[in-house]
């Protein structure tokens, strides 16, 4: 019989939401609670997927003996606390990305994970879907690694609301994902996304440059800074790297990695479902076609959330204490080099 791993869910948004649906296709998941500060709520989420258990108090969720870990998909800026918190009850922490606000938190957390002898986890699904993966063994195939391009540009739903806001038109507080109270902005919340998946397939960059697209939003009784999109030229030895990121526009541009055998082309870089590859051949003129892409996409999981439970359960299971892609040092330099980011565009946040 497969043993399950007990699950408390802390935050009850749209995040939680769709994580679940991936969640419950791992045969090892259970979710055994869910912890919202609205009682109502916490009910009404826990009635639609089936959780028996509700709670009000983070705290008396995280001392649940029949809890084993605990899933936290609530805004950045309670990622540190609610995470030391469950690991200090000695539950395994899959905490929703970014890991922390800056690299402090992150190094905090990650210190209380190893103290307490149980595995935390950044749930960032860019670096662990079955197309990554793939891309990450053909890197190695192909030779040294020359450059990398990461994009992902969405016009987010929340934007036309900030304007107004900022307007004066609408009175409603700014949504957490653009408010530097919560530790918002376009980096954390989508540039993250061509970031760790460059630091996991290179390491951490020697040095950054940050352009960044900026506006001042009514936080905490001002006005603050909160960055809008960015574009983010990194230096390697022996290559260079590129992260373009935006909440104020889309974009269909692919994902890039070039390297001395050939060129490797994702569909996009937050949930790649498709690969390319053209082996490098002889140089081509206009009059001379250069070699053919040749698809290299393996199948997708039936649910694009399903890897990082899969990925944290196996951790568990296996009696490692982290993961190999997302690992603490891997998110770690993350966090380091998105405080090297915001430093350059000015972005502040609370906890910094």
């Amino acid at each position: 019989m497969t043993r399950k791993l007990r699950f408390g869910i802390i935050g009850t948004g749209r995040i939680s939401d769709w994580v679940l649906k991936g969640a419950v296709l791992d045969p090892r998941f259970e979710a055994a609670a869910v912890c919202s500060r609205d009682a109502e709520r916490g009910s009404a989420f826990a009635s639609k997927h089936g959780i028996p258990k509700v709670y009000t108090d983070v705290s008396a969720m995280a001392a649940d003996p029949g809890i084993d870990a605990i899933y936290i998909g609530t805004p950045n800026h309670t990622h540190h606390d609610l995470s030391i918190l469950c690991l200090s009850h000695g539950k395994h922490v899959l905490c929703e990305k970014p890991l922390a606000s800056n690299l402090r938190e992150a190094s905090e957390m990650a210190l209380a994970a190893r103290k307490n002898g149980v595995v935390l986890m950044e749930a960032m699904i860019s670096t662990l879907s079955p197309n990554f993966l793939n891309v990450q063994r053909k890197v190695r195939e192909l030779g040294a690694p020359r450059h990398y391009a990461g994009f992902f540009c969405q016009y987010s739903s929340k934007y036309d609301s900030l304007k107004r806001i900022i307007a004066g038109e609408e009175d409603t507080p700014v949504p957490s994902s653009f408010n530097p109270e919560c530790s918002g902005g376009a980096l954390m919340d989508i540039g993250i996304y061509p970031i760790y998946p460059m630091v996991v397939l290179f390491g951490k960059p020697k040095g950054v440059k940050a352009s960044l697209t900026t506006c001042k939003v009514p936080a905490a009784g001002t006005w603050k800074d909160i960055d809008l999109q960015g574009s983010v030229l990194f230096d390697y030895d022996g290559m260079t790297a590129t992260a373009v990121y935006s909440k104020t526009a889309d974009s269909r541009l692919r994902t890039e990695i070039s390297c001395d055998g050939g060129i490797l082309s994702l569909d996009q870089i937050h949930i790649t479902r498709q690969v390319e590859l053209v082996r490098r051949g002889a140089p081509t003129s206009g009059r001379v076609s250069g070699p053919r892409a040749v698809d290299i996409t393996v199948p997708c999981d039936p649910d694009e959330y399903l890897c990082e439970f899969r990925e944290f359960i196996d951790v568990i299971d296996s009696g490692r204490t982290e993961s190999r892609n997302n690992s603490l040092s891997n998110s770690l330099a993350v966090a380091s080099v998105m405080d090297e980011i915001r430093r350059q565009g000015g972005i502040v946040f609370p906890s910094d």
